[in-house]
């Protein structure tokens, strides 16, 4: 039995390429049920930050990196309440426009500055500014009007208006020290950067690696952590993997303790082996989407939209791509977000290829060339979907020209498919200049909504679509200016139904998720609560 599996291990590990001199070594024992103090971790990861400040980084892949250093006033639960964390408690005034959090009295940043109401505050006001933060000062902190430091503990938020979802916001906020905002390295984050976190950042090789180590000071974890005090680890190590089949190789032939980001195809590796533990978990947030430009390009007639809509079969991409490890997704927000999720959407528009030709000859595409795609006025219809090189994950390539094929074959539709570089992205983002971005987000509370479908003046930082109709920004308005739930949800589900089914804004694809694989002596990993984004490595022990 034990050769068997020795051997499968070396098979795994050579169909990817890996390196198997050290597996004969290796030994798996018996899993204890007592968390070990010490010892090191490697974790291989799918994506490299784009920055090491976490208010300027919105790439939700290295947020288990990021939160190793940095916390938030509030916890989360799993049904999406609060608890204590750097905050000891707040409230929030009848009105909702004045929001108050007590802090605790015995954390310290990893620089030795003691966190206090002048520190945070100190947050909430750079994170005003948008010298710093750029778009971000057009989100959630624009309703700030001020914050103010009532005494050394307690920290007072006073809103320009109601606006709901600030408590979501300002709870998760990470909190930097006073110190990083007069760094030169502020905005690429690193060492000079500290949070309050259980580990501190040690190194960063750019392209290869990241090291934290334990920071021996710390004692304030939150109250829904698996235990309080230092970290189990001594250190951890994240390595950057970008391709899938050497994260596995890795895994498999024991250079790395664990892995995240396994294709659908691979999840049976370690799914089925009793010698790995294998995690997985729906995100919060917008799912993945193509987001039709409204404003350029073919795109902007509505029944080109709704035409590559109906072209598509996205259960069966899904199956083909992902093996059925994948959930397709309907609305503009994730289903586990159930507060503000309408599951009537489901199933209620799709594949319907029928429909899609009938659109575009309406529409007056009606020729063909030598390719077999459509043409109007000797134009061939091409939409172009634009997609960040460093968003690439997850076997999006291959989604991507699943879906490419699709309306090629079903409606002559050419989707041509330009991955760019962080400088191009940001530009053609700028000019609207695109027929198609493919993006998802994370944000609860349906911050994620606004951010996509609020005017890119006033807060819709990533309006992909870059939709306007006035109907969008009363609703969203409406929603955020009631603390009454159900008139939230109502609204949401009303613009839910226009944007997708009426106006075909997006076409929505899968649920991102993420995935976990480990050997079998690691054990505390896991996913944070709600959002179900990968824990840090703070309640990871090793037995070995």
């Amino acid at each position: 039995m034990v050769l068997s599996k020795h051997l499968r291990r070396l098979a795994v590990a050579a169909a990817f390429g890996v390196s198997v001199l050290a597996l004969g070594a290796r030994s798996l024992p018996a899993a204890a049920d007592t968390p070990v103090t010490g010892g090191s971790l490697t974790w291989g990861v799918e994506t490299e930050p784009a920055t090491l400040n976490p208010h300027l980084n919105g790439q939700d892949k290295t947020k288990l990196l990021l939160r190793n250093v940095f916390e938030s006033l509030l916890a989360r639960t799993a049904e999406g309440g609060y608890v204590p964390w750097l905050a000891t408690g707040y409230k929030v005034s009848d009105d909702g426009k004045t929001y108050s959090f007590t802090l605790r009295d015995d954390v310290s940043f990893s620089d030795g500055q003691a966190l206090d109401a002048a520190a945070v505050v100190t947050n909430f006001t750079r994170l005003k500014d948008p010298a710093y933060s750029g778009s971000a000062s057009a989100g959630p902190v624009s309703h700030l009007a001020e914050a103010k430091a009532v005494d050394a503990r307690t920290v007072e938020l006073t809103l320009k208006d109601t606006y709901a979802p600030f408590l979501d916001f300002a709870a998760g906020l990470e909190i930097l020290s006073p110190t990083a905002f007069a760094s030169p390295k502020l905005k690429a984050g690193g060492p000079e950067v500290p949070g309050t976190g259980p580990f501190i950042l040690d190194r960063y090789i750019k392209g290869q690696e990241i090291h934290f180590v334990r920071n021996p000071a710390y004692r304030w974890a939150s109250s829904n952590a698996a235990h309080q005090g230092s970290a189990y680890l001594d250190e951890v190590t994240y390595r950057f993997l970008p391709e899938s089949s050497v994260r596995i190789g890795a895994l498999s032939s024991g250079q790395v303790d664990l892995i995240e980001g396994i294709p659908g195809n691979d999840a049976a590796v370690f799914r089925d082996d009793p010698e790995f533990s294998y995690q997985k978990a729906l995100n919060t947030g917008t799912p993945y989407s193509l987001f039709l430009n409204t404003a350029y390009g073919p795109t902007q007639d509505i029944r080109v939209r709704q035409a590559l809509v109906a072209a598509i079969d996205v259960d069966a991409v899904l199956q083909s791509v992902y093996r059925g490890e994948r959930t397709r997704a309907w609305g503009i927000t994730s289903p586990i977000d159930t507060q503000f999720y309408d599951a009537g959407i489901e199933r209620s528009y799709g594949h319907d290829p029928k429909q899609a030709n009938a659109l575009l000859d309406e529409a007056g595409w009606t020729g063909r060339d030598a390719e077999g795609f459509r043409t109007r006025d000797g134009q061939r219809l091409s939409i172009e979907v634009v997609q960040a090189q460093a968003t690439v994950r997850d076997q999006r390539d291959v989604l991507l020209q699943a879906l490419q094929a699709q309306a090629r074959q079903q409606a002559g539709i050419d989707l041509t498919i330009a991955y760019v570089d962080a400088g191009t992205y940001t530009d053609r983002r700028a000019t609207g200049r695109f027929g198609s971005i493919a993006n998802s987000n994370t944000p609860t509370d349906a911050i994620d909504i606004e951010l996509h479908y609020l005017p890119i003046d006033q807060g819709g930082s990533i309006n992909y679509s870059r939709a306007a109709a006035p109907e969008l920004l009363t609703w969203l308005r409406q929603a955020s200016a009631t603390l009454d739930h159900k008139t939230r949800f109502d609204l949401y589900a009303r613009l839910q139904r226009f944007a997708i089914i009426e106006q075909a804004y997006a076409l929505p694809l899968y649920e991102p998720e993420d995935q976990i694989a480990a050997a079998a002596h690691v054990h505390g990993v896991g996913f944070r609560p709600f959002k179900q984004l990968p824990e840090s490595a703070y309640d990871i022990w090793v037995s070995r």
